[in-house]
């Protein structure tokens, strides 16, 4: 689950920088200025950035905040990379979050906005479809070679060619990328339809061209990427350890983004193969932080001395971003998943509210919306006139139900063996022609057995998908379960090779591009993807086309709930569940900040409790 930490979602967060000097001003004169947005310090999807041009600090870091220490990371799994933004390999994010930074950083108290820090002026016109950065003239990489234009189109170059899909699709969208001086570069971003580029730009970790091989760029490496950030990479054990040292040299020490945050002299990421192990060594004090998503842990696995005597604290945190979705996920590329109706029937046989009261001590609420507990969530929310707008080119591809708020996922009586809702599914199984014939069921006419698999990578999916498997066994369904290391997992979804997995969809305060890797028909059959589902639907393309061009909150959030009704009817996964609340474990001597993010976790905000001077001889 440290995963969400540190990626979170896939939502990067890079370092931050605001003040020009005189010589990028002068480099900047020689550019014709298209008309400038409000801001010049930062970037809002919508709106405005909340803070104004030279404020002190973030509002959620502390900038009396101890520096020093070590502070040890655990995650689950091994690495075989250090560069995560390429298909191949399996690689923690620590070097772009840690190592490199990027134009712009995001702030984890707004939707999404930006503020400047390689680049100490943005300019983004109100069009969106031109957009220049002036770099900081003292920014520099860790061998002391300043950062150029000529670096950032060179990462723009790397990743639009060989990058993860995610880039690869965004960055194709940008008509022509320029350095009219080496401090200055420009994109030309088409008819600014796609109104998160110049935010997914700005947020490109920023590689050092001369210091990095273009040929193998695309390859797995353990050379970690020279960047500009406040750490460097110290040592690596394959697939074991990463360490990563603070720089006594990092040319924003002081800025106001990094005020507050960066605070460990040492940073260490520490991997463990198995979910127990990595809980056990969490409870033997061997790293410092753990984010938990299992409650059977969370209401009876911290019942130790170490919680006990208090050295080890538990802190129970509220954002407020949508809380996405996890699910069991079809791969309907597979025959036996191509019908919707399969799929309904198959959701329909999860039992919550057993798995709830029995297995998860019944903390989780249950999923039905990929933006639940927002107003982008389309769950008992009629459509309105803008959606239906939105869906008049696509007649039929939002089930009546969900159009009208109606639909809820199915419940049960909770007693693990509900025979209306086993009733519910076998009609649907029956339509799509299959039969139950001797305790089994079979495709009508060719006599077909039908059964998949479902792969898991931990013990806790595995419970879950075993319990599930049970249920429906019950129908004559048979499915196995298989667990398979984190490396071999990871391949697999980048091929698409399984039947069914359990996934979460992060959901952000800002759905944008992301949700076009993710749902998009151009992805379904791109390796490294995140198109699980090989969702292929010519409703779903245009609005996400709409939901990226959005210029109004209202059509915004009608453009989202829209994403959500089509998703839901298409049923893509079986809905399994949500946690209201964030539940964080760490060591008594990581301080978190008083005041907390509103909208997702940082852990750039960590420190540690400084220690004790030795005494005195």
């Amino acid at each position: 689950m440290f995963r969400n930490i540190v990626a979170s979602a896939r939502q990067r967060s890079v370092f931050g920088l605001v003040l020009a000097g005189v010589a990028s001003i002068a480099l900047f004169s020689m550019v014709p200025r298209a008309a400038a947005a409000a801001s010049d310090h930062a970037i809002a999807m919508h709106g405005e950035p909340a803070l104004p041009k030279g404020f002190a600090h973030l509002p959620y870091a502390d900038p009396a905040a101890p520096k020093g220490g070590r502070i040890i990371f655990g995650q689950q799994g091994t690495f075989d990379s250090l560069n995560p933004l390429v298909v191949l390999g399996v690689a923690p994010d620590a070097v772009p979050r840690y190592v490199q930074q990027s134009l712009l950083f995001r702030s984890a108290d707004e939707p999404f906005t930006a503020y400047g820090l390689l680049a100490s002026r943005v300019e983004l016109n109100p069009e969106r479809t031109r957009l220049l950065f002036e770099i900081d003239p003292r920014a520099r990489f860790s061998d002391g070679q300043p950062v150029t234009a000529a670096d950032v189109l060179f990462t723009y170059e790397m990743l639009k060619t060989k990058g993860k899909p995610f880039h690869r699709s965004s960055l194709a969208k940008v008509t022509k990328a320029e350095a009219p001086s080496p401090g200055t570069v420009v994109f030309e971003l088409g008819d600014g339809s796609n109104r998160e580029l110049p935010l997914i730009i700005g947020t490109m970790p920023i590689f050092a061209k001369h210091a990095t091989d273009p040929e193998k760029f695309g390859e797995t490496s353990f050379k970690p990427a020279l960047g500009s950030g406040p750490y460097r990479v110290e040592e690596v054990k394959p697939g074991e350890m990463l360490v990563l040292k603070r720089r006594k040299d990092f040319w924003a020490e002081e800025h106001p983004l990094t005020r507050g945050l960066f605070n460990a002299d040492e940073i260490r990421y520490d991997f463990y193969r198995d979910s127990n192990a990595l809980f056990e060594a969490f409870k033997a004090g061997l790293y410092d932080v753990r984010l938990e998503g299992d409650p059977t842990r969370w209401m009876t696995g911290y019942d130790v001395p170490a919680v006990r005597d208090g050295r080890i604290v538990r802190d129970t945190l509220r954002f407020e971003t949508p809380k996405g979705m996890t699910g069991l996920v079809f791969n309907t590329r597979r025959p036996a998943f191509a019908d919707i109706r399969v799929r309904e029937a198959l959701a329909i046989l999860f039992d919550f509210e057993w798995a709830n009261r029995n297995l998860f001590y019944g903390v989780y609420r249950r999923a039905g919306s990929f933006f639940a507990d927002s107003e982008l969530s389309a769950l008992g929310v009629p459509a309105d006139e803008r959606e239906k707008a939105l869906l008049a080119a696509f007649p039929g591809a939002v089930r009546q139900d969900i159009l009208a708020g109606t639909w809820v996922p199915s419940a049960t009586d909770g007693s693990g063996r509900d025979r209306d809702q086993a009733r519910r599914a076998l009609d649907l199984l029956e339509a799509a022609g299959y039969e139950l014939r001797d305790g089994e069921l079979r495709k009508r006419g060719d006599n077909t057995p039908f059964g998949f698999e479902i792969t898991v990578t931990n013990r806790p999916q595995e419970r879950l998908a075993l319990n599930y498997a049970s249920s429906l066994s019950r129908l004559g369904i048979a499915v196995s379960v298989r667990l398979i290391d984190d490396v071999q997992y990871w391949r697999r979804l980048s091929a698409f090779d399984f039947d069914m997995i359990q996934w979460t969809w992060p959901a952000s305060a800002s759905p944008g591009n992301e949700q076009v890797g993710r749902w998009h028909s151009a992805n379904a059959g791109r390796k490294g993807a995140l198109n699980y589902a090989g969702v292929r639907s010519p409703a779903v393309d245009a609005t996400l086309q709409r939901l990226l061009a959005a210029t109004s909150r209202e059509d915004f959030v009608a453009s989202v709930r829209t994403l959500d009704r089509l998703l839901l009817s298409g049923f893509y996964a079986v809905p399994l569940y949500y946690l209201p609340e964030t539940w964080l474990a760490r060591s008594r001597d990581i301080l978190l900040p008083q005041r907390r993010p509103r909208y997702f976790f940082s852990n750039e905000t960590l420190a540690r409790v400084p220690a004790a001077p030795a005494p005195a001889n």
